[in-house]
């Protein structure tokens, strides 16, 4: 069952698919009907592509959320576009885990510069951006490409740089307002590329030259993450309509929203203080309405840990893939956007689950009596398929107890025997086969590869329960007999007087993390008395 996902219960009338990306896609939709003057018809969505390491699943999120309110805003009747814009223009502050350690050489360098050290893309920057593109393509994700270096480097982006540039004061005094920083009081917000050591964060930016659309500059050194990142004290001009250099973080947002058209982006709670401030730059300066924003909480890592590129700590969406399918990723962005999750490769199987339970509700399989929650259920299992749903519900085997036949199943005639032991079960009738679950299989079989079994999960047993399991234990410690075992269950809850039903769920829970599953007495026999038994003595602790 699908737990903590944002639903409106309260709203009568369904707005699109019934989803909080529906009614959030509305605001987009009214903010757009309401701007003054002419604007193109067309609605564009945006995410930021970091070009400094390698993407992780936050990363993901952000360009799959940002998805999904085009696919709204669509399903409204509006004309949109996903914007994918690569930050490549940024300088690297540190050397992230698992990158080669000759990248400290190139410290403070716009990514987009530095070579590539694997050797397979023009640049550092491509090759990161490239890992993020790769998993938005594999989900299904459309989208437009746009990228900080080619922005800066045609002088496309020139424009908004002259302008913010002559408003440089008031900048500084709405940063000073918004974030409480004076640097940019009497300081343009500028990072021009030093001509001669080629770092771009250890730059100042002296004086702007508006006729000659240049960037006088010292290379004097900058403190970054607490260390000194040593200047080479170059005195030079960076030309604003060639590459040279970018604006600061604080207002490059405002400038690329205005050239971009952008109308939606979300943001993480982190950078709060930097979208108020590119908000109010945005209206102010370059007189643009600032885009509709939504805000998300941080994936953690099981340590509460924030997931970070910088760390090491990276869960990527490559991961994600190789032991689930791209529903079930989406599934993770879209069903909820507040609260912080903590997140590990061990929620995959969670996930798959979720969507088995999501298509009973869409297919009719498992009857929603609260019509807000349906519509929602369903609504977001429609976006889970970017809203191109199967026609037919598949065949839905616990990803616990593929997991577990192939953990046992001979390394000779291996799909000979989980087929069998499927039919057995009666999860694969007369007319189905094992190409239907091709990739089930492949999933479950990637994980037993790489962690032999699931992380166990400790159900919490009253002492009624606890007396039940110790006397079923008992009962069947003997027994090899399918047959046998089956009927041990049953004996042992009626002797405990508990409804034969709610014993096996309690059985499922135990050995499948599932509220269903196969025939006991096979699957018990099939796994090993002993090893079934082992499990359930763990959760009688």
């Amino acid at each position: 069952m699908v737990e903590n996902i944002d639903i409106d219960e309260d709203t009568k009338e369904i707005i699109g698919r019934g989803t909080w990306i529906d009614k959030q896609a509305l605001r987009v939709v009214d903010r757009k009907d309401n701007l003054k003057g002419k604007h193109p018809s067309l609605i564009r969505t945006e995410s930021g592509l970091g070009a400094s390491g390698f993407p992780h699943i936050g990363s993901f999120a952000d360009a799959s959320r940002a998805y999904a309110f085009k696919l709204a805003l669509e399903d409204q009747g509006r004309e949109s576009e996903f914007i994918a814009f690569a930050d490549d223009m940024d300088g690297l502050r540190k050397v992230p885990a698992g990158t080669p350690p000759e990248l400290k050489e190139h410290l403070g360098k716009p990514v987009s510069t530095i070579p590539d050290l694997w050797g397979c893309h023009d640049s550092y920057g491509q090759h990161m951006s490239s890992l993020l593109i790769d998993a938005l393509v594999k989900a299904g994700i459309e989208f437009t490409p746009v990228s900080a270096y080619k922005l800066y480097s045609t002088g496309k982006m020139a424009p908004q740089v002259i302008k913010l540039l002559t408003n440089a004061k008031q900048a500084g005094e709405i940063i000073k307002e918004t974030t409480g920083s004076e640097k940019y009081v009497d300081q343009i917000p500028y990072h021009a590329i030093c001509q001669q050591c080629g770092k771009i964060y250890t730059t100042k930016a002296i004086k702007f030259d508006v006729e000659k659309g240049k960037i006088e500059y010292i290379c004097e050194g900058e403190e970054i993450k607490g260390k000194i990142l040593e200047g080479c004290n170059y005195h030079g001009w960076s030309d604003i309509s060639k590459g040279e250099g970018k604006l600061t973080w604080k207002v490059e947002f405002a400038a690329r929203w205005d050239l971009l058209q952008i109308d939606f982006e979300a943001y993480g709670k982190d950078i709060l203080e930097s979208v108020k401030c590119n908000d109010r730059i945005c209206r102010e300066i370059f007189n643009y309405e600032s885009p509709t924003h939504v805000r998300y909480e941080m994936f953690l890592d099981k340590g509460k840990t924030k997931i970070s590129k910088s760390k090491g700590n990276v869960f990527t969406p490559q991961d994600w893939f190789k032991y689930g399918s791209s529903q079930s990723l989406a599934l993770l962005t879209y069903k909820r956007m507040k609260g912080t999750r903590t997140l590990s490769v061990v929620d995959i199987p969670l996930y798959m689950s979720e969507m088995d339970y999501l298509e009973d509700i869409f297919f009719g399989r498992i009857k929603e009596k609260n019509q807000a929650r349906k519509r929602s259920l369903i609504g977001l299992y429609e976006y889970c398929w970017h809203l191109k749903p199967p026609e037919k519900p598949s065949i839905h085997i616990p990803y616990s107890l593929l997991v577990n036949l192939i953990s046992v199943a001979p390394d000779t005639a291996r799909e000979e025997f989980i087929e069998s032991r499927l039919r057995l079960y009666g999860y694969l009738k007369e007319d189905a086969s094992l190409d239907e679950i091709a990739e089930e299989i492949t999933y479950t079989s990637n994980w037993v590869n790489d962690f032999k079994s699931l992380e166990e999960t400790k159900s919490v047993l009253s002492n009624e329960q606890k007396v039940a399991i110790k006397m079923l234990i008992e009962r069947i410690e003997n027994i090899t007999n399918a047959d046998s075992i089956q009927t041990a269950i049953f004996e042992t809850a009626k002797t405990n007087q508990i409804q034969p039903r709610d014993f096996f769920k309690l059985l499922y829970q135990i050995l499948l993390n599932s509220n269903r599953g196969p025939k006991l007495g096979p699957y018990i026999s099939t796994m090993g008395v002993k090893n079934v038994i082992k499990t359930l003595n763990k959760n009688l602790l």
